[in-house]
């Protein structure tokens, strides 16, 4: 099954999603529900199939996405939860936000106007999130007189069902949680007197992250929102994935296509920046930046065969880069390799890469490119694969 993917493909374990899904909620009441957020296609791991398997689990109410698109594609593929859509909405969406019952963040007077507008044509209710900016600075509405006032008026939209009410921690990944508790008391405080000026209850309350999940339970309200450590990751280098014993989700393989020895004086790649002082055997693989694996690795990152660490030497190329493997002399043409992953006792993390590359691992996970087949799998069995060269399993 693996045979088209042998240059280069993503793992991705559904079982350590469940497994990671399952750790979070053990550690939240029992009247708080999970949002999966899976956002910028699954944070790059593949939003559809990640959200086929949270549609199976009872406490789990939606999806998050940024945008309306992200959202239709998790309905084209018949996920039925709710999907909230954190970013802003365009105009042009909202007809089919309405008709498919996803439900926009809300912060503007100018938008809520067009969409009951909206809604009153369709004769629907469209339930909406009002996002409330805490001290993030991004988009919301304050937590001030201007803010309540927009909470009154809303409520006197008669094709608009306030269904929830959410901020977001701009700090919840720090040790120090000083900022994280006075945004949670600001919003604990707004939401209180919004419904009271409102005369009714909002049933949905949300600040929890990732990084929140893990570290100030008593921000986990009505829904907590689940991103970066459903994928086995750490929010940051101050929360540790180790906290719930997390297990990564995605691995990254290659293969050896082409082995040599060169001579000592011998530059390798573009630059020359690697010159070798004796004599090495060295190791062509086939992916590169092209592919979003990070330039910034060159003459700094590695990769495992066979257990061993195999050194970058030069330059990463667009499409192709070499490594080290004089102390890896098994090592053969056609070898599968690991950049990312556990291969024996070693394991290179996106953490790793991360700091090696100056990025991080959000950022390393969503830039991994569409050349990359993702291959699916369930208790050790690949059960779909996915590229964009319609070979798709």
């Amino acid at each position: 099954m693996l045979e088209n993917y042998q240059r280069v493909y993503a793992a991705v374990d559904l079982s350590a999603v469940l497994y990671n899904m399952e750790r979070m909620h053990e550690t939240l009441s029992p009247q708080t529900e999970m949002i999966g957020v899976i956002k910028t296609d699954g944070y790059g791991h593949g939003a559809v199939p990640i959200g086929r398997e949270l549609e199976k689990l009872s406490y789990v109410f939606g999806y998050a996405t940024a945008t309306a698109e992200e959202a239709f594609i998790l309905r084209r593929a018949g996920l039925e939860k709710p999907v909230l859509v954190l970013g802003y909405t365009f105009p042009y969406s909202y007809e089919k936000l309405i008709l498919q019952k996803i439900r926009p963040a809300v912060f503007s007077k100018e938008a809520m106007e067009a969409l009951d507008a909206c809604a009153a044509r369709l004769n629907k209710k469209a339930p909406v999130h009002v996002k409330v900016d805490t001290g993030m600075s991004r988009i919301g509405i304050r937590p001030d007189e201007e803010g309540l006032a927009f909470m009154e008026w809303i409520s006197s939209l008669s094709h608009i069902e306030v269904e929830g009410i959410f901020t977001h921690f701009a700090r919840a990944d720090e040790r120090d949680q000083k900022a994280s508790l006075s945004q949670l008391a600001r919003f604990t405080a707004f939401a209180k007197e919004a419904e009271r000026r409102m005369g009714r209850r909002i049933p949905l309350k949300h600040c929890s992250n990732s990084a929140a999940i893990l570290t100030l339970t008593q921000a986990n309200l009505s829904l907590v929102r689940v991103g970066i450590t459903m994928y086995g990751l750490s929010p940051s280098g101050e929360v540790k994935r180790d906290i719930l014993a997390l297990r990564p989700v995605l691995s990254l393989k290659s293969r050896l296509v082409y082995v040599k020895e060169i001579d000592a004086g011998t530059p390798v790649s573009y630059g020359g920046t690697f010159v070798s002082k004796e004599r090495m055997r060295i190791g062509t693989v086939p992916v590169g930046y092209g592919d979003g694996y990070p330039r910034s690795l060159s003459n700094k990152g590695s990769v495992l065969i066979r257990g061993k660490r195999a050194p970058i030497l030069g330059r990463i190329c667009m499409d192709q880069f070499m490594v080290d493997i004089s102390d890896i002399p098994e090592a053969h043409e056609g070898e599968e390799i690991t950049l990312i992953g556990t291969d024996g006792a070693d394991e290179i993390t996106m953490e790793e890469i991360g700091e090696l590359s100056g990025r991080f691992n959000y950022e390393l996970a969503c830039g991994l490119g569409k050349r990359i087949p993702r291959v699916y799998v369930k208790e050790g069995r690949v059960v779909c694969a996915k590229d964009d060269y319609g070979e798709s399993l």
